[in-house]
């Protein structure tokens, strides 16, 4: 009878400990780790494809966990892909459909001088106060909230900053979208303080180290931390070592003597041979490594969840002209893939690899109730409203096929055009505000965008099209306007002068930047002693 009831209780004792396939037991809730670089493309990372650009650290979240092959940024710039990630909604309802600025709409838009057809409407320049958002939803659960880099959101004098959306701690986060003096130490931000012994660190491991300080203060607690990098925004910059390692790689690979093609409106990168931009990449990933390595060595790794993706993608027109997306067409800012598709990675530790790699569609609005699912906390489908949880499909199940959605009734700095877009399973369709036009993809068979098949395909063209301007409409969102003085002659030599002139001169710039004996601003290389210290 003893020995019975011994082997019931061993029994009892090994079910009681026995893991779930799954999930790994633990006494406390998983902790978040939400990394965000700025304008990386789909194609930016050799885990993504290149053979150019260099990413161990990244490669690793990815190999470790999941790729969502066909993820997706909710605009194609920043400010509202940014905060679709905070509400868990797509611009067109949350109403930031531009990046935060002046002269982006109405009859101010003329001042910059593009002589459009369009004005661009009004829309919110920072983040609603009555959302909830992303991390208020962790904090309300008891975590401990930070948030390091570039916020672009808002500002102190809206009372839109980090802290004014349920971060405890702020650093580096304002109004701005770029790195204000550059990515080298002393920084010009009010948010983010210069200490005597990082003069010249780059601010990418700054933003690391701040990050890896708040892990350690909190190893004890549970902890949200988001790490969205200013880099790789323009002005692009980088360290001399890193720009001789990718211009000696480039001459390896073979530098072409063409390097840029025009698009529908600016010229576009065809490769990817930017050494510079190389070289801040690899910064970005050294970062990253450091990050995970905190979590290693203080034995988290095994409960934090890690996210990483980009909020919009590689710029390959406007800007620094810095990148090319392969096999996508277009970059930050256009209407076509390279725009949208982004890196997207979920890791979770304790959740068995079902999948190495997901195809089906998903949005940035998605994380938000995807990370309180995955941390078992009540969802909350009144604030991400457009963004449906993700943990079925990273436990190998299926979620419902649904249409995503894309709104910027804009110009895009990058040659993007007023559009609004639709895609469900293979088909995508671009509306065209200009002209009302609409134009059909089959991404199965053509995920370059290079053939419309609207006139192949009459009926889906036209249900698509229904569907999106109903959705639009339910949205009670804005749209551009003709303006009643536009100058087309004016529009036809501004276009005009970005083939005659700004191709020619971006050509310049490249074989420059490509020469051995370049010499980039003073200020890129006057304090790289404690950069090398740091490689």
């Amino acid at each position: 009878m003893k020995k019975t009831i011994s082997i019931i209780a061993i029994l009892f004792l090994l079910l009681s400990c026995k893991q779930d396939n799954n999930k790994v037991e633990t006494s406390k809730k998983p902790n978040i780790l939400f990394i965000l670089v700025d304008d990386l493309g789909y194609a930016d990372l050799s885990v993504m494809g290149s053979k150019y650009y260099e990413t161990p650290n990244i490669d690793k979240i990815a190999n470790s966990g999941t790729v969502f092959t066909n993820g997706y940024a909710a605009c194609t710039v920043c400010s509202p892909s940014r905060a679709s990630l905070m509400t868990g909604q797509y611009p067109a309802r949350h109403g930031i459909t531009q990046f935060e600025g002046k002269r982006n709409s109405g009859q101010s838009w003329k001042e910059r001088k593009r002589y459009t057809k369009l004005l661009p409407p009004e829309y919110k320049h920072h983040l609603d106060s009555s959302a909830i958002t992303l991390p208020e939803a962790f904090k309300e659960n008891g975590y401990a909230t930070f948030f390091a880099g570039k916020w672009h959101l808002g500002s102190a004098a809206q009372r839109s900053l980090p802290t004014d959306h349920g971060f405890d701690v702020n650093i580096g986060g304002n109004h701005a979208g770029g790195p204000n003096g550059g990515y080298f130490s002393p920084f010009k931000n009010p948010n983010l303080p210069n200490l005597p012994e990082e003069k010249g660190l780059n601010l990418s491991m700054k933003l690391a180290n701040e990050t890896s300080k708040f892990i350690e203060k909190n190893k004890d607690n549970q902890f949200f931390a988001y790490l969205s990098f200013y880099a790789v925004h323009g002005g692009i910059q980088t360290t001399k070592e890193k720009w001789t390692k990718y211009r000696n790689k480039a001459e390896k690979m073979g530098i072409h003597e063409k390097g840029f093609e025009m698009e529908r409106v600016l010229p576009a990168r065809k490769y990817q041979d930017n050494p510079v931009y190389a070289g801040l990449i690899e910064h970005v990933d050294e970062a990253i490594g450091t990050v995970m390595k905190t979590l290693k060595d203080l034995n988290l790794d095994k409960n934090t969840i890690v996210v990483f993706t980009s909020d919009n993608g590689g710029v390959t027109s406007g800007d620094n002209f810095s990148t090319n997306q392969l096999s996508l067409r277009g970059g930050k800012g256009y209407q076509w893939e390279g725009g949208t598709r982004v890196p997207y990675f979920i890791h979770v530790p304790w959740v068995k690899q079902n999948r190495a790699s997901i195809n089906t569609p998903v949005s940035g609005t998605d994380l938000y109730p995807t990370l309180l699912d995955l941390a078992d906390l009540p969802l909350k489908p009144q604030a991400h409203k457009d963004g449906v949880s993700l943990k079925p499909l990273l436990l190998g199940e299926n979620i419902d096929e649904r249409p995503l959605y894309w709104h910027y009734p804009h110009y895009g700095n990058q040659g993007g055009e007023p559009s609004s877009i639709i895609r469900k399973g293979k088909w995508k369709l671009i509306y065209y505000w200009e002209d009302l036009r609409a134009e059909l993809y089959n991404l199965e068979t053509d995920l370059g965008e290079r053939n419309n098949v609207a006139k192949n395909n009459p009926e889906i063209a036209k249900q698509m099209e229904t569907q999106l301007l109903n959705w639009l409409e339910s949205m009670n969102t804005h749209y551009a306007e003709v303006d009643p003085l536009w100058d087309k002659a004016a529009r036809k030599k501004w276009l005009e002068n970005q083939k005659n002139k700004s191709l020619p001169n971006q050509e310049k710039h490249r074989k420059k930047m490509l020469s051995p004996n370049w010499q980039p601003n003073k200020d890129w290389w006057g304090s790289e002693v404690n950069n090398q210290s740091k490689e």
